[in-house]
């Protein structure tokens, strides 16, 4: 079989079409310069490996000789892996939904000037065939071709327009334009309620996607008027009414823990199958901070398993995490995760199947093209009087039968794995597991957590710089700065779950390469890449939270905090600049950009630090009794007195004759050492009221 030329790379998206006969390269100098010495328009197919999408495409076009025979023909055909590439992946969506006014998506299909790769004309998915209002393909393809050959004018035009669009959608408010204040905070907390389900909870209607960063804020903004005269309990209600639907329905893996992509409904039915690690990574931190808030046993049980499945299926020997598990098996969606109830009937005693069927609804039609997909349908409470059974045998008869469910379901062909390593879901997974190990109690991730914080430095470093992708033992692109934020976000919260000063030591390494190479220094915040990254059409500086957290919200936020954990000056001014660069669009949507939100609240209300000094086992018992309460404004840092190499704003803050001592700070003030836990608990306790 004839390969093309992504048969020499890493990524298993790129390998899957390897052997397509569409004469695929991938993005490069040896393609951009093949396009434009042929004068052919450059086609340009963006997706990724888990995108179910992405396969029909595939299957219905570029594995279609004739379909190829045009391709090659009239283009230069570029497979790009968004995952490795979101610098370009940013662009052209962007550029989709200038040309076209609607939202993008993958697969992302763009036709490029061979010249100046400015696109002028593009879309999603187009099938083989006319369907649904929409070309064929191949159609398609001949009229791109003919427009391209004979309106050479327009396409200029076009591109020089589109050009001043993309410089326009920079924000250049100047640094000190602005006075920042708190009116963000309350308008982010009103749009917010007005886009949510008050019924099943989540964002909006269908399709549903998790939002965590919406659902964080929620629970910050009730925390913030937890011991005010009138406690925004509806905040509260709305982030753990979406917490517990998601929980229950089937956007959550019933038998083994982890989240899909999202719902394809309303009710968090049926998803769309692929699992992602960014999504499980953020949903774990937002799921045990959920249980540390309320105290919910359900919230407890999803972050372990979520927790468990990520190192069970998602972690490498390495320490590392793997990317994606795709939608489809089989050549088709959910074929691995749906029953029919005949298969349950023969795993499950004649004895329990009556209750099972009913707590997942099996009594019910079928929910996914005549088969089950396993939802929570029926109350604990409501099954135990129906069955006349107690809690205890409740629980036992569906852990059991969900344990055999899974015996048998681990016997088909599984989904394929993304086994690519991307430093940023890394760093959300890392995030996760350090609050997970904190909260909850009798777990133990901090192993896991440590090996990927190393497995990253030492894999993930090359020529002291950050790199984005490891694959086959290689690490591959300069780091983008998600890359960066992330990662230097989950070191602090890593910190707090144990002290390794080599972690802070790599924090700061990246916190001061975030200001070298991503801060605009003229008009503040962060472009997404360096400035010395490949020269694209445009540099974006994304403010905006998307499937994942905006990498200016998370920069700014991690900065700030390790700038008053420092006392570090430049750490401090790059957040404020970026508040301000973000002013008009926090002004505007501040429901869009939370993670920008955050760092307002925390620049308006510094956050507080609390620093535990002393010997080993006893400042971890410190530690923990003051972590059983959900306070996201507070950071604690056991640090041992054995630790010499601190910076000099940690290390005057020492033990005393031998003794465990606290130092509660706020700002660049803090007390003097606190030599009694009941004292250093009643501090806390007036700061809550306060």
């Amino acid at each position: 079989m004839t390969k093309n030329d992504l048969i020499h790379e890493s990524s298993p998206y790129l390998l899957q079409h390897s052997d397509n006969p569409v004469h695929w390269f991938p993005w490069g100098e040896k393609s951009l310069k093949k396009a434009a010495t042929e004068n052919k328009p450059i086609l340009l197919s963006i997706g990724y490996s888990a995108c179910h999408w992405c396969h029909v495409m595939a299957h219905e076009s570029f594995e279609d000789p004739k379909i190829a025979k045009i391709m090659n023909q009239f283009f230069i055909n570029i497979k790009i892996d968004r995952e490795e590439r979101p610098d370009i992946d940013q662009i052209y969506q962007t550029a989709h939904q200038i040309l076209t006014q609607r939202t993008g998506g993958w697969p992302l299909t763009m036709f490029l000037d061979p010249l100046n790769h400015r696109p002028f004309f593009g879309g999603t998915y187009f099938p083989n065939e006319p369907r649904h209002g929409m070309p064929s393909f191949p159609d398609l393809l001949v009229r791109v071709a003919d427009y391209y050959k004979k309106q050479q004018n327009d396409i200029k035009t076009q591109g020089e327009k589109l050009n001043e669009i993309f410089n326009n959608l920079l924000p250049i408010t100047k640094i000190d334009h602005h006075k920042i204040d708190a009116s963000p905070l309350a308008l982010a907390r009103k749009e917010i309620e007005n886009s949510l389900d008050k019924k099943y909870g989540g964002i909006g209607s269908a399709p549903k996607f998790p939002h965590p960063t919406t659902l964080d804020r929620l629970l910050r903004h009730w925390r913030n008027s937890a011991f005010t005269a009138e406690p925004d309990i509806e905040a509260l209600y709305m982030a753990t009414l979406s917490l517990t639907r998601m929980a229950e329905g089937g956007i959550y893996d019933q038998l083994t823990g982890g989240f899909y992509r999202y719902s394809v409904d309303r009710y968090w039915q049926i998803p769309h199958f692929e699992k992602m690690l960014y999504d499980n990574g953020a949903l774990l931190s937002l799921y045990a901070h959920a249980y540390l808030a309320t105290g919910d046993k359900l919230f407890k049980k999803i972050a372990k398993e979520t927790a468990n499945w990520i190192l069970n299926d998602m972690q490498a020997i390495d320490g590392g995490f793997y990317s994606t598990l795709n939608a489809d098996s089989e050549g088709k969606e959910g074929t691995y995760y749906v029953w029919e109830k005949k298969e349950i009937e023969q795993l499950i005693e004649t004895k329990d199947i009556d209750v099972f069927c009913h707590y997942f609804g099996l009594d019910q039609a079928p929910n996914f093209e005549n088969k089950w997909h396993l939802t929570i349908q029926s109350n604990s409470d409501a099954l135990i009087k129906k069955f006349n059974i107690t809690k205890d045998q409740l629980a036992i008869n569906i852990n059991a039968n969900k344990k055999r469910l899974l015996q048998e379901r681990v016997k088909r062909i599984s989904p394929s794995l993304d086994d690519k390593q991307l430093t940023a879901w890394n760093a959300l997974v890392i995030k996760g597991l350090a609050i997970a190990d904190r909260v909850l109690e009798g777990e133990d991730f901090s192993a896991s957590n440590f090996k990927a914080i190393d497995f990253i430095q030492h894999n993930h470093m090359h020529e002291n710089r950050l790199m984005a992708c490891y694959k086959n033992d290689q690490a591959k692109f300069p780091a983008y700065l998600d890359d960066y934020a992330y990662l230097l976000d989950a070191l602090i919260e890593s910190l707090q779950t144990k002290w390794h000063t080599q972690h802070l030591d790599f924090a700061i390494q990246l916190a001061d390469q975030l200001l070298e190479y991503f801060f605009d220094n003229d008009h503040g915040g962060f472009f997404f890449t360096a400035n010395d990254h490949e020269k694209l059409i445009y540099r974006p500086k994304p403010m905006a939270d998307d499937a994942t957290p905006s990498g200016n919200g998370i920069a700014s936020f991690a900065l700030q905090r390790l700038g008053w954990l420092l006392g570090e000056n430049r750490y401090l001014s790059a957040a404020e600049a970026t508040l301000h660069n973000a002013w008009e669009m926090l002004s505007k949507a501040p429901h869009g950009h939370v993670t920008l939100i955050n760092t307002l609240e925390e620049y308006l209300e510094h956050p507080e630090i609390i620093i535990i000094r002393g010997n080993h086992d006893e400042i971890q018992k410190w530690q923990q009794a003051t972590n059983k309460i959900y306070s996201p404004r507070r950071m604690i840092f056991a640090i041992p007195s054995t630790e010499k190499e601190l910076p000099s704003s940690l290390g005057i803050r020492k033990s005393i004759k031998d003794k465990v001592v606290a130092y509660h700070c706020k700002g660049n003030h803090c007390s003097k050492p606190i030599s009694s836990f009941e004292e250093l608990l009643s501090l806390i306790t007036e700061t809550d009221k306060a």
